[in-house]
């Protein structure tokens, strides 16, 4: 997942009082305090909220944030009903084995079980946006500063992903045994050394991404597993745009098309490919916008409303791809429309959903700034508030989930037998029927009253006291090792 690293959201300003006053010390901390606690989207004077000029790829931003909330949602959706298997329901098709459920039904699906489409969005977004300025030095024929942009680029890349999921991880621990916290995955250990020793042998195999095999599951935040696959993507775009960078127009994008289709064909390389489908969309934005596209593509711009539109919609049948398991019978047995689908699927891919969801999520990305009201809700203040924080929101999710969450699903009657040995005194608190349609249970959605507001502020806060300054240490630290001829 791309973690943000500026857009409209980006720099928070707060009022501050002017004049000749002298602010004591204790003063200044304790307002500080006050607007790092202070949320932004219950604040109507923030800048989250104000109208700004809106940048070319701000829905970038917006899809990125609307995407995050879809994994937050369909964890959730999936945890309070591990008890009856509920993700077998969503991740199928309606009527997969004789049962009929509203959530199934194509397109709703991905409102309760688009997470996997929301992580191939996010890899998509990144191989956009991290060779934008590269491209655009490329199309400018500014080798130099593109040197220079991606020496600083691979630099601080690796800092920028692992620091905050380092900070954020740890100090979930940490609460295990500071305050005795108790949280059904995964299994603590005795004692709080023990369990920064266990910390730190996991975290090094996870942040090691040339390992062997595959990648290791960082058991203190499972849901982080894409943050490697997302550097690793981005070690490719990277390497891509160096490598074409002296190439002519048509042979950069045949190389790059090359490279996708190698990467989806013949290597089992999906994030490969989503990566790659994210610059080659990026270099023809930028070539459009210089009118310098291949002609046959000017050709086909009577047809674009058309061709956008159906894009759009193939986009959204393909996001919902039934996935419950990894083998293709699975898909071609039982699950409709899926049957004549599953036949397309390349002998390199190994795990069918990456492969559908490559073309759903390339084509969902291309169709946004092409369709206005579909470009416009993306660029909502909401929205663009959910991409500014969606990188914390996606480490804290899972945390607030595991410990918070948890505990409030027990309390209205979403019990597992973890529960009953682990916090037996939540068990039914406020029971509240579960009547209603699958995934919109009144007892599951009263919790998010306050799940939610508290997921949403925690990620803020992230962002500004983890995130934001991880940022800017690696831009420090990239900086420092540089000669003085280069700082200039």
């Amino acid at each position: 997942m791309l973690p943000i690293s500026n857009g409209l959201l980006e720099n928070d300003q707060w009022d501050e009082v002017k004049g000749d006053l002298q602010i004591s010390p204790i003063s200044r901390a304790t307002s500080w305090v006050a607007r790092l606690a202070r949320p932004s989207f219950l604040t109507r004077t923030s800048n989250s909220f104000k109208d700004e000029p809106t940048r070319r790829t701000a829905y970038l931003d917006g899809l990125r944030g609307f995407a995050a909330f879809l994994v937050y949602w369909q964890h959730h959706q999936s945890w309070a009903r591990y008890s009856i298997r509920a993700d077998k329901i969503f991740e199928n098709s309606f009527g997969y084995e004789g049962r009929y459920y509203f959530a199934a039904l194509p397109g709703i699906r991905l409102l309760f079980a688009g997470g996997h489409f929301a992580v191939t969005v996010f890899f998509v977004i990144s191989g956009y946006v991290l060779v934008a300025k590269p491209l655009s030095l490329i199309h400018a024929g500014e080798q130099s500063k593109l040197a220079d942009n991606l020496a600083s680029a691979l630099f601080r890349r690796y800092l920028r992903l692992h620091i905050p999921i380092f900070v954020t991880t740890f100090l979930y621990m940490t609460t295990w045994h500071a305050f005795g916290v108790w949280t059904a995955i995964p299994a603590h250990q005795r004692t709080y050394r023990d369990e920064i020793w266990s910390f730190y042998a996991e975290f090094k195999n996870f942040s090691f991404v040339f390992g062997s095999g595959r990648q290791p599951i960082f058991s203190y935040d499972v849901h982080l597993w894409s943050i490697p696959v997302e550097f690793r993507g981005s070690l490719i775009v990277y390497t891509a745009a160096l490598a074409f960078s002296r190439c002519t127009r048509n042979w950069r994008l045949a190389c790059e098309i090359g490279l996708l289709y190698y990467f989806t064909y013949i290597a089992d390389g999906w994030f490969g490919s989503l990566f790659m489908g994210g610059m080659i969309l990026c270099d023809l934005d930028l070539l459009a916008l210089h009118d310098e596209l291949p002609s046959f593509l000017s050709r086909l711009e009577p047809h674009k409303k058309l061709a956008f539109y159906t894009l759009f919609i193939i986009s959204i049948y393909l996001g919902g791809v039934p996935c419950s398991t990894d083998k293709i019978y699975d898909l071609q047995d039982g699950q409709f429309g899926w049957y004549y689908l599953s036949l397309l699927k390349p002998q390199a891919v190994f795990d069918y959903k990456w492969f559908y969801l490559l073309f759903a999520s390339v084509f969902l990305v291309a169709s946004v700034p092409r369709i206005p009201w579909l470009k416009a809700f993306f660029e909502t203040r909401f929205n663009q508030y959910l991409g500014r924080i969606s990188f914390a929101l996606y480490m804290v999710h899972g945390p607030v989930l595991w410990t918070l969450a948890d505990r409030l699903y027990v309390a209205v009657g979403w019990v597992r037998e973890e529960h009953v040995m682990g916090i037996p005194q939540w068990i039914n608190l406020f029971p509240i029927s579960k009547a209603g349609p699958l995934g919109l249970e009144l007892s599951f959605l009263l919790p998010h009253i306050v799940i939610l507001p508290f997921t949403l502020w925690l990620a803020e806060v992230v962002t500004k006291i983890i995130d934001e300054p991880s940022v800017k240490f690696s831009q420090w630290l990239y900086k420092k090792t540089l000669g003085s001829s280069l700082k200039l």
